[in-house]
C-alpha cells in the first residue's frame, strides 16, 4: 500500500512559519545553493544544493495526492489553481469555498482527516500521499495513518512562529532513516514507530 508522509520545513526551534505565516526565513534554504531544481508542478526552478536536488527529486517523484488544510489553501492563493508537485489536492474544511467546489477543480474538500486519507489514496492511484501542514499531521498522527515524517531542518531559529508541534501533543516514537546535508538544510527523514 502507499505510504502516507509528511513534509516541512522547520527553524531549529521547531516553528513551520514566523508569527504571521511568513516562511521566508524556514525556507531560505530553497535559495541558497547552486543546482536549479524544479519541483513537479512548480513553475519555476529553486537553487538548491545538489545533494538538497537528489533529496527532493527522490521523495516527490512518488507522490499522487497532497492533504492540505483550509488555511494553507488560503495562504496560498489556492495556488493559482495549480496545486504544489502537480498532484490532485485534498483539503481539509467545514467551509469548502464555492469557486473551488466544481466537477474539474484540482481541489476536494472534506471536512475529516479519515475522509482526506480516503479521497487521497483514491485520487492518488497507488502512489504515495502527503500530508501538507502540522494541524493535518496532528489528526493523522492521532489515527495512525502516518508511515514517515520528514523535516527540512533550516540553519535558522526564528525565536517564535507557529510551532510544528504543540506542548499538548502525544509524544511519538520515530526511527531515523535518512539524513542528508544541503547548503542552509539538513533533510532528515523518519519512520513512525507504532
Amino acid at each position: 500500500m502507499a505510504k502516507v508522509s509528511f513534509n516541512m520545513s522547520v527553524s531549529l526551534d521547531g516553528f513551520v512559519a514566523g508569527p504571521n505565516h511568513e516562511v521566508d526565513e524556514v525556507f531560505a534554504w530553497y535559495g541558497a545553493g547552486d543546482t536549479d531544481f524544479l519541483l513537479p508542478g512548480a513553475r519555476s526552478p529553486f537553487r538548491v544544493s545538489a545533494a538538497s536536488a537528489r533529496y527532493l527529486a527522490a521523495h516527490s517523484a512518488g507522490i499522487g495526492a497532497l492533504v492540505t488544510g483550509r488555511r494553507t489553501f488560503d495562504l496560498a492563493g489556492a495556488w493559482q489553481g495549480q496545486p504544489p508537485l502537480g498532484v490532485p489536492c485534498v483539503v481539509m474544511t467545514h467551509r469548502p469555498p464555492a469557486e473551488w467546489t466544481k466537477e474539474g477543480s484540482p481541489f476536494t474538500f472534506v471536512d475529516t482527516v479519515e475522509d482526506a486519507i480516503a479521497t487521497a489514496r483514491r485520487l492518488a492511484g497507488g502512489r504515495d500521499i502527503a500530508l501538507g501542514t502540522p494541524s493535518v499531521l496532528r489528526q493523522a498522527l492521532d489515527r495512525g495513518v502516518v508511515d514517515e515524517v520528514s523535516l527540512d531542518m533550516a540553519s535558522v531559529m526564528i525565536g517564535q512562529g507557529i510551532p510544528l508541534a504543540r506542548p499538548t501533543d502525544a509524544p511519538v516514537r520515530l526511527e531515523r532513516i535518512e539524513a542528508v546535508e544541503g547548503t542552509g538544510v539538513t533533510h532528515l527523514r523518519f519512520r513512525v514507530l507504532r
